[in-house]
């Protein structure tokens, strides 16, 4: 029997490695845009810790890993996502 080992990410806010399932992703995809923990393409992972989802430079991070200028809209659509998980 094979043993498959967690896929880890890292996030891009605190830098720690963590199991995928443990991660809120933002995708890019280059036909259907930004989503939240769902497609293929260019992605971020975030913690879903307080100190990450309030980083000052986390809209800066994101823009930066998704190669992407992000609307305002996107990043208060983020913020509501995040607070449904705490």
């Amino acid at each position: 029997m094979i043993h498959k080992s967690p896929v880890m990410r890292k996030c891009i806010s605190c830098r720690t490695t963590f199991d995928r399932n443990n991660l809120l992703k933002i995708t890019k995809d280059h036909n259907l845009g930004i989503m939240l923990n769902e497609g293929m393409g260019r992605s971020a992972y975030i913690c879903k810790s307080k100190k990450c989802f309030t980083d000052p430079k986390l809209k800066k991070k994101l823009q930066k890993a998704l190669k992407a200028i992000l609307n305002p809209e996107i990043i208060d659509i983020f913020a509501r996502e995040i607070a449904n998980y705490k």
